[in-house]
């Protein structure tokens, strides 16, 4: 027979946790809706600049033998770093786990590509992940989320790029997870150096050039590091909005978890507490039979 004290002390931790578990989806909650608003308001910004840098550069391109910029020059790719955009917490389903599997798919698919892929991480878990495989790592930026500010993404952007054109790597790529829905991220490795830009359509090849004031040379050259920086801001919210949407789901399929244990749990509790009245019953019925 089931132990009654045993059982109401599971019961009551079994409520305590879906207390937290209620909190935490709330906390998530609250968070999303602040996240969602900055990516929805980050998202036009960033495609009329890509679409902006696109149609100068194919322009500049098609006036050039030579790429308009060092940013946007191809080089034979030896060197690749990876920049992986994972949490600082748990407890978020499987946020943090699609994004390390992701970046070891990327890793093990392009092994013959390139002789070296560098590993740089923004978030503690892809640290832990990464230092307890004795990953040699290019940087590890810590802290990122606690105080997510487009200044820290500026300075990534601008290390990242440092690197590149030092000729230290030859291709960067992001990896994080593109917020769809509260309950649904999609993971993407999405190239930033050297820079991709749409190619020319027929329309703008046949359209007339504009003038450019200073010049397309001056142009691109302020477009570009603020189309990075762009690029690593975006990857930072669309990481922070899906980490707080996939922490929510979560967080909510537990609490179902815990109302259906404690209803279980309540259940066995019952049953035996009713099979102890039964027994005593039972034991006072045969003591009084005994004693006539």
């Amino acid at each position: 027979m089931p132990n009654l004290r045993d059982i109401r002390k599971r019961i009551g931790s079994v409520k305590s946790t879906r207390q937290i578990t209620k909190a935490m989806k709330m906390v998530a909650a609250a968070k999303l809706r602040r996240a969602q608003d900055a990516i929805l308001k980050t998202r036009p910004y960033a495609a009329l600049l890509e679409r902006a840098l696109g149609e100068v550069a194919a322009r500049a391109g098609a006036a050039a033998e030579k790429p308009a910029h060092p940013l946007l020059a191809p080089r034979v790719a030896k060197k690749a770093e990876i920049v992986l955009v994972t949490s600082d917490r748990g407890l978020a389903g499987a946020f943090n786990s699609n994004v390390l599997r992701r970046a070891q798919r990327f890793m093990t698919e392009n092994a013959e590509r390139y002789a070296e892929v560098r590993v740089t991480t923004i978030g503690r878990k892809a640290r832990d992940y990464f230092k307890s495989r004795k990953v040699t790592m290019q940087a590890d930026y810590t802290g990122v989320h606690q105080h997510l500010r487009f200044e820290k993404a500026q300075e990534i952007a601008e290390e990242l790029t440092a690197r590149w054109l030092a000729g230290e790597v030859d291709a960067v790529f992001l990896c994080y997870n593109e917020f769809k829905s509260a309950i649904s991220q999609h993971v993407v490795v999405r190239q930033v150096l050297p820079v991709e830009t749409p190619a020319a359509t027929e329309a703008q090849a046949a359209s007339v050039d504009f003038i450019y004031e200073p010049g397309r040379e001056a142009l691109l050259a302020d477009l570009l590091p603020r189309h990075i920086n762009m690029q690593v801001w975006r990857a930072l919210l669309e990481s922070a909005a899906s980490e707080h949407g996939a922490r929510m789901t979560a967080m909510e399929s537990a609490t179902k978890n815990a109302e259906e244990m404690i209803g279980k749990l309540t259940l066995d509790y019952n049953r035996a507490r009713q099979a102890y009245i039964t027994k005593e019953l039972m034991e006072i019925v045969s003591g009084a039979e005994a004693l006539k």
